[in-house]
């Protein structure tokens, strides 16, 4: 037998036998065998993992099963498809590249780790859903992300003596995405040999449970724990999952025994995660927890200014933005940081050559729907009032009344700062909605949660969740 479409059909039905359906359908199933320039025969594999596996797994033995078959005792190599470069369509020995799609399994495994990690260098990291932009080069330091961002570039170094795992924890749109990604991006830089692999926790979740479907667990696991660093993403999403939350476990244990990076993020301290099962909580409180908190008003600017800038090198927009109208994106914009760069997308495309020119006025004019929640949708004082009363279980008539204790007088003052930052009422007119209040009670009550939430993770988080309500 020398046909090697016959040769491959056969051997990797024996194989599959041997091995069992899971790892065939992982690694062997996605492959095809090709011939390179040089008439040697490839077995080509989807990434590389799926190489490393077949390399320590399965070749010795594919190779005996091949030489078994095949009259002419060619021997059959491994490499992944980002290695093979540019293999003609048809090789010179006139053998098709692809010389036949196995049977025994679709041409593509859903179970094959659709994450591709940074194993094959940039095209690589592309692929693993990171975002080119997020680098530690167009990151804004701030007061509060100073610590934050200290800590991620040492662990970008692979530098020896760091804490494992690193745990960046603050509000939603605050900036860890970007640190994890910019990590990603220096790690490979750094080490383009080794694997640096970048998840969200819903991509972790949604491949898992498809390779319990496939029954490909064991391909799963040995994608992740083969990682010289994993980075996860919003790992507060992996709370109320058992299965997954023993995966997840398990996966941290063995990579830290092995000696291996490991970073994640969460919107909340580890020992906050109450969804999360008590041990994986421990082992991700471990390390060390870094804060980021909500970005104050000069970290704003700042972000605002720098977007604007990384706008102009595009050819996006020209000349500079006044201050006041920088401001008034700001005040228009309490949320997170994603809606501010949002809101200066919009500004910034409004705007072109024009962008020095334009008054708050115009701005207000050109963007005014842009910057509301909705074309016909006002947030009114009475609306907040009852929202921040739910958020805290008390009554509105507390917000209105003259008691001044902390249970009371915090919620009160979240609640005039969000009227300020969603209506246009006044300040002296906002008082009087608060029960006859002096204008200067509630000018000082907006400055002080102004002043609180860069310092203060759980007003922050209240802010932010007050905010998402009110827009629906």
């Amino acid at each position: 037998m020398t046909d090697p479409n016959r040769i491959w059909t056969e051997a990797a039905d024996r194989l599959k036998a041997e091995i069992g359906d899971g790892p065939f359908s992982s690694y062997i199933a996605p492959s095809a065998v090709r011939v390179d320039s040089q008439g040697n025969l490839i077995l080509v594999t989807p990434t590389a993992y799926a190489r490393d596996w077949v390399r320590k797994n399965a070749l010795r033995r594919m190779n005996e099963l091949w030489l078994g078959l095949d009259g002419l005792a060619r021997r059959l190599d491994v490499r992944c498809r980002a290695e093979m470069g540019s293999v003609p369509p048809a090789a010179a020995s006139g053998v098709a590249p692809r010389l036949t799609s196995i049977s025994a399994a679709p041409a593509a495994s859903p179970a094959a780790p659709a994450f591709a990690p940074a194993t094959d260098g940039a095209r690589a990291v592309r692929a693993a859903g990171l975002q080119e932009r997020l680098t530690f080069d167009s990151f804004v330091e701030g007061h509060g992300n100073a610590f934050a961002l200290a800590i991620a570039k040492q662990v970008a170094t692979w530098a020896d003596g760091h804490f494992n795992p690193v745990f960046f924890c603050g509000p939603y749109g605050y900036g860890k995405t970007h640190l994890l990604n910019a990590i990603a991006w220096e790690a490979q830089r750094l080490r383009p040999d080794a694997k640096v692999v970048y998840l969200t926790a819903e991509r972790f979740l949604s491949t898992f449970v498809r390779a319990m479907q496939d029954r490909s667990t064991a391909a799963f696991k040995e994608s992740l724990r083969s990682a010289d660093m994993l980075l996860l993403d919003d790992v507060q999403f992996v709370g109320g999952k058992t299965s997954t939350q023993e995966e997840l476990l398990n996966t941290l244990t063995a990579l830290i025994e092995d000696g291996k990076r490991i970073v994640l993020s969460a919107d909340r301290a580890p020992m906050a995660l109450t969804d999360v099962e008590p041990r994986l909580r421990s082992h991700l409180a471990a390390g060390l927890t870094c804060p980021v908190e909500a970005a104050d008003r000069d970290l704003k600017v700042a972000v605002a200014q720098s977007r604007l800038n990384a706008l102009a090198q595009l050819g996006v927009v020209s000349g500079e933005a006044r201050a006041d109208v920088l401001e008034h994106l700001i005040d228009r914009t309490p949320g997170s940081m994603r809606e501010l760069e949002g809101a200066v997308n919009t500004l910034a495309a409004v705007a072109g050559s024009r962008l020095s020119a334009l008054t708050v006025d115009e701005v207000q004019s050109l963007l005014g729907a842009a910057l509301r929640t909705g074309p016909e949708r006002r947030i009114t004082v009475d609306e907040i009032q009852k929202t921040v009363a739910e958020h805290f279980n008390l009554k509105q008539a507390d917000l209105l009344s003259e008691r001044r204790t902390r249970a009371i007088a915090r919620p009160r003052q979240i609640a005039m700062y969000l009227c300020k930052q969603h209506t246009t009422r006044s300040y002296p007119d906002i008082g009087r909605r608060f029960g006859g209040r002096d204008h200067t009670t509630v000018l000082h009550g907006v400055r002080k949660i102004e002043e609180l939430m860069p310092k203060d993770d759980q007003i922050a988080r209240d802010v932010e969740a007050l905010t998402r309500k009110l827009r629906g």
